[in-house]
């Protein structure tokens, strides 16, 4: 099987009557949002969810976010308290998931939550918004790519990953975020961050107005995505905080960067000007370029840890991980 790859500039009506029809056959399907690329299924039916998890070869206690096509789909199938409803409206849709209790009548299927009592909800924003209203159900939809690797931000991306597996790619261009949607979780009057993404969380504590509490140890307990400690791995090993590549190495630089650094044959820079938001939409995409440069290790300059470099250096840590 080979993917068939749409352009959804090109042919929206044909992308989405294809879609709908894919989904509705219980078939994964790979479609853009802002964040990254998302490998789509119907949550409530349990044989395409585990569609997913077979071509992902994702573990299945590594739950899935669900997402719906605006915040009246959402409250039909979780519990809002207001803190939550205050930043859906705030953020949605947008790179937000919210962890929420999930109501006992919800379709959900349990494969898409892991069993757990509570579910993992966003609202994307563009054409993934348009087929969920299209298709009326919630879509499971984990990042395009196979379990543990680098995320995809183009078509491109997915169709050389998972073009054998899947039958449909619908090619937005790339990803104008680039890496994964923030998740929290309100429990107990906290607001609990779970995963740094595409909102900083700076913003989300101005709206908030609380403080978000980080996780004690990342990958201790799995209550949402991307919380696996070794995640987002390229072929290579990767070096963090390095000032200059070692000789064999790749180098993701960030910032203005010395002569004899910037003309090496496998520098990639995540933002010459040193802006987060551009080093974030870069990231996946520059460490799949390193990683295909033949090098057996990659070095990554620092990234400052503040708004969406908590996010990058997120990725990066777990991308570093020791691998099981």
């Amino acid at each position: 099987m080979t993917a068939r790859l749409i352009s959804i500039a090109d042919h929206p009506e044909e992308a989405l009557a294809a879609a709908v029809d894919e989904l509705a056959r219980r078939k994964p399907i790979a479609i853009p949002t802002e964040t990254v690329y998302g490998l789509a299924a119907d949550a409530t039916e349990p044989e395409a969810i585990t569609r997913i998890y077979e071509t992902k070869g994702r573990p299945r206690f590594n739950p899935l976010i669900c997402h719906m096509a605006d915040l009246a789909m959402a409250k039909e199938h979780a519990v809002f308290d207001p803190l939550s409803e205050k930043l859906a409206q705030a953020f949605w849709p947008g790179p937000l998931t919210l962890i929420l209790p999930l109501k006992p009548e919800s379709p959900i299927h349990d494969l898409a939550t892991a069993g757990l009592d509570t579910v993992g909800i966003r609202v994307p924003l563009g054409f993934a918004g348009e087929i969920i209203r299209a298709f009326g159900r919630p879509l499971a939809a984990p990042s395009a790519n196979t379990s543990g690797a680098i995320s995809p931000t183009t078509a491109r991306h997915v169709a050389d990953d998972l073009g054998g597996k899947i039958g449909l790619v619908l090619d937005g261009g790339p990803a104008r975020v680039g890496v994964e949607s923030t998740i929290v979780k309100v429990e107990d009057g906290t607001l609990r961050l779970l995963r740094p993404g595409g909102i900083a969380a700076e913003e989300i504590e101005h709206v908030a107005g609380l403080p978000l509490a980080r996780p004690e140890k990342a990958g201790a307990i799995i209550e949402a995505p991307g919380m696996l400690a070794s995640h987002y791995a390229p072929n290579a090993s990767v070096r963090l905080n390095a000032s200059a590549p070692e000789p064999g190495e790749a180098y993701l630089a960030f910032g203005p960067v010395p002569a004899e650094i910037a003309d090496g044959a496998f520098v990639f820079n995540l933002s010459p000007t040193g802006n987060l938001a551009e080093a974030a939409a870069n990231l996946f995409a520059a460490m799949k370029r390193a990683d295909a440069s033949g090098a057996a290790a990659m070095a990554v300059a620092p990234i400052p840890a503040e708004g969406l470099g908590e996010a990058i250096n997120d990725r990066l840590e777990r991308a570093a991980a020791p691998r099981g």
